[in-house]
């Protein structure tokens, strides 16, 4: 049977570990949600503490926008580099490619 303490050290791990992707000002303000959402509900698992967590957690996570993370998708220059896009073509003319093709018909004299 597990104590009420080392319960409580589950949910502050969980807590933790959902303070770790929000931004430093919010983290405050969640744990407080978070501690009080908790103390609201009867706890039958980590399972429910998790889900509870989970929906307090993305009224405060907020995904870094594009220019944030580096990625300018539409400023010239800002394209990946790839080799189909920037390498020569496939079927390029060149002295090799279809030699099979050009003397397969040829006439044997």
């Amino acid at each position: 049977m597990a104590t009420s303490e080392s319960d409580d050290l589950d949910a502050e791990r969980l807590i933790s570990r959902f303070c770790g992707s929000l931004a430093p000002a919010d983290r405050a303000a969640f744990r407080a949600a978070a501690e009080s959402a908790l103390a609201a509900i009867v706890c039958a698992g980590e399972g429910v503490a998790y889900r509870t967590l989970r929906d307090v957690w993305r009224a405060y996570f907020h995904p870094p926008t594009d220019q944030e993370t580096g990625h300018h998708p539409f400023l010239p220059g800002s394209r990946r580099l790839s080799r189909l896009s920037d390498g020569s073509p496939i079927g390029r003319d060149d002295p090799r490619t279809g030699g099979r093709d050009r003397h397969r018909l040829k006439a044997v004299s």
